[in-house]
């Protein structure tokens, strides 16, 4: 695969006054959209392509699926549209962000017809960026589930649409196949053996155990992966300093998109930064998908040519404890044409 130099086809954020009803600026039809009021209590919005249009889940609620007309109404090819009523995604007189992900190629597996996985899933996929999401129905016995990609997912992001009391349950590399956590809390990583099964993703399938939160037997559930793009995402983990001259972590490209957990503290939440909603360092703006707060501004975090560095001594961000990230440029460090990229 050739590297990503354009970033924005394939990942953009969006800022946008509450009661628009489309969003016409992308370059890329969207598959995942993940929306978030600004000003003003209210739960993230996720939507995808997949599931299809008004169904909604909340990043930070065990809440089940929900169908809201109101709310993302289609995906459209250079955006979205929305009923332009909905508090989750364009109530008038608040301001919003969404985070938009293409995928954009379908595919159907059946597990016993192709040999691949052994419970069966349909979903899009989009290889040059590592991305899929992945639609299939629990067995509540140990399986794998075509995931779509031709790469190794490192993050892998699951929900039960069905069940209201099921958490959301993160696969991270970097901690192991062994260790949950939940997107919609602030526990510390617990160890696991029935999520993933004590099992690594390969190129093909991931695993998952008898585990309700991952394969509740009879239940629809939607999972979002995503394989490591040189230049484009990174999906790791650095150790804070407390240090208002805080820690540096390379990333190889620009940060857009910034997801960063406190996984061993138990009492933080995570925190979602992008290059957007303020654009200049060292003022980036924080929302929380684990709760339903409005956005926070403190002086958190720079978003650099060719990484981040922490910017305030505290546990949310750059304790002296460990920390996981994800995250998605803005441009690579150096192009593949040779052209570096310059901070903000």
């Amino acid at each position: 695969m050739a590297q990503i130099n354009k970033s924005t086809d394939y990942f953009e954020t969006t800022t946008y006054a509450g009661g628009t009803t489309s969003i016409t600026s992308l370059n890329f039809s969207p598959d995942w959209v993940w929306a978030k009021k600004r000003t003003g209590a209210e739960n993230h919005g996720i939507f995808d392509s997949v599931r299809g249009a008004t169904k909604t889940i909340n990043s930070n609620t065990t809440a089940a699926e929900s169908t809201r007309g109101g709310s993302l109404t289609s995906f459209d090819n250079d955006g979205f549209t929305m009923g332009g009523s909905d508090g989750i995604i364009s109530n008038s007189g608040s301001t919003y962000v969404a985070w938009c992900w293409r995928a954009g190629t379908s595919f159907t597996n059946d597990a016993s017809s192709t040999g691949v996985g052994s419970i069966d899933s349909t979903g899009s996929f989009n290889n040059d960026a590592g991305f899929s999401i992945v639609s299939y129905t629990g067995t509540g016995s140990a399986g794998t589930i075509k995931h779509g990609l031709n790469s190794t997912p490192s993050w892998i992001l699951v929900k039960n649409r069905i069940d209201g009391s099921i958490y959301w349950y993160n696969y991270l590399k970097v901690l192991g196949n062994n260790t949950e956590l939940y997107l919609n809390g602030q526990d510390a990583a617990p160890n696991s053996t029935g999520a993933w099964n004590t099992t690594s993703p390969t190129s093909s399938v991931f695993s998952v155990g008898s585990h309700g939160g991952t394969n509740a037997s009879g239940e629809a559930t939607i999972a979002y992966c995503f394989a490591e793009k040189q230049g484009y995402s990174k999906f790791g983990s650095y150790t804070g300093n407390n240090n208002a001259d805080g820690a540096f972590v390379y990333t190889g490209f620009k940060p857009a998109w910034l997801l960063v957990f406190a996984y061993e503290a138990g009492n933080e939440n995570w925190m979602l930064i992008d290059n957007k909603r303020d654009g200049f360092n060292v003022e980036n703006e924080q929302v929380f998908p684990n709760t339903n707060d409005d956005e926070e501004s403190n002086d958190e975090v720079d978003l650099l040519s060719n990484g981040f560095k922490l910017r305030r001594a505290n546990t949310r961000m750059n304790g002296s404890i460990p920390y996981i990230y994800m995250a998605f440029a803005e441009s690579p460090f150096v192009t593949s044409t040779g052209v570096p990229t310059t901070a903000r």
